[in-house]
């Protein structure tokens, strides 16, 4: 063992991503309104439904199964908050799965659509405001 200094690296730790993958579970015939609902008020740039899964869980002591649709969304962390609060709004479970994921790496051109995709709506919302 070395008493002396730890060397540096000259690596940084990496800062984490702005890019978000936020995972919903929801009825099936409530997804598509979902994610139309979360695009059109650009909460996401982009929802993927992955219908009928099969999910297994406990409920008020019971352990039940149900058919569901799995919403995949892509968004950033500076929205999260209102994302999460909009989900919680419009779902119909009294408590909802909305889990949040980094992404930590993707392809450079889709990060930048799903960046200007949100940033140019969020500008059009604030210059209908001034208006």
């Amino acid at each position: 063992m070395s008493s002396g200094p730890v060397e540096d690296s000259g690596r940084s730790s990496p800062s984490p991503s702005p890019f978000l993958i936020v995972l919903v579970t929801c009825p099936v015939d409530k997804a598509a309104d979902l994610a139309r609902t979360l695009v059109d008020e650009s909460l996401c740039a982009c929802v993927n439904i992955l219908s009928n899964i099969l999910s297994v869980y406990r409920w008020q002591g019971d352990v039940v199964s149900e058919e569901e649709s799995l919403l995949v969304m892509k968004t950033m962390d500076n929205i999260y908050d209102r994302l999460e609060t909009r989900i919680k709004q419009l779902h119909p479970y009294e408590v909802p799965e909305i889990i949040s994921l980094n992404i930590k790496n993707g392809s450079s051109t889709y990060l930048d659509w799903i960046a200007g995709t949100l940033q140019t709506r969020e500008q059009d919302l604030q210059k209908q405001k001034i208006l």
